[in-house]
């Protein structure tokens, strides 16, 4: 989601700075401003983040499941917890962050970890838009498709949404800051439709 949402902020306007990890500056969209560093370290990119009105966080461990639950805690709430800090220590005006819907009645260690980073960001006082999707089907993920009528007897806040209405719903984010906490769940991530 990263490369393609910095390439609607820039397509709309926006100046965006990427962070990646050494290896990975191909990912980054061009145009953007690449920054080098430890997305576990705050002071590794903390000084890049000193002048931004918003920061982004989409660091996760790829593919989710059970078997990941350590990598949850070592990736998923290490990298936000060190967001969080970044973004207050540059007093940034607003955090995006990208949660999970819950409760849910799986993956119990990534919603807790989800969960506890949420609650860093309140803890940290920075306005800050929270995003809670349940599975988000772009390329390579369309199997839950399959599934669609199972999916349908779930709760809304459960549903599938396409990773287009992610990135309108991040992007939209990033344009209208919050003052204090917004929660956007599924079904205002599906209205918020497709990019154009």
């Amino acid at each position: 989601m990263g490369r393609r949402l910095s390439e609607e902020l820039l397509r709309r306007g926006h100046r965006v700075r990427c962070l990646v990890r050494r290896g990975s500056e191909q990912g980054a969209a061009a145009g953007s401003e690449t920054i080098v560093a430890n997305p576990l370290d705050s002071a590794s990119y903390g000084p890049n983040v000193v002048g931004c009105d918003t920061f982004v966080h989409l660091v996760g461990v790829a593919h989710p499941s059970p078997a990941k639950a350590a990598q949850f805690r070592s990736v998923d709430l290490a990298s936000a917890k060190a967001a969080v800090a970044a973004a207050k220590g540059a007093a940034v005006g607003h955090f995006v962050y990208v949660s999970v819907a819950h409760p849910a009645p799986v993956m119990r260690a990534y919603i807790e970890a989800r969960m506890e980073a949420e609650e860093a960001i309140r803890a940290s006082g920075l306005n800050a838009t929270i995003v809670r999707p349940w599975y988000v089907i772009g390329p390579g993920r369309q199997w839950p498709l399959l599934l669609g009528p199972v999916f349908r007897l779930l709760p809304p806040r459960l549903g599938l949404v396409r990773v287009e209405e992610m990135i309108a719903t991040l992007a939209q984010a990033a344009e209208r800051p919050p003052k204090g906490i917004r929660i956007v769940e599924v079904p205002e991530i599906r209205a918020h439709g497709a990019v154009k």
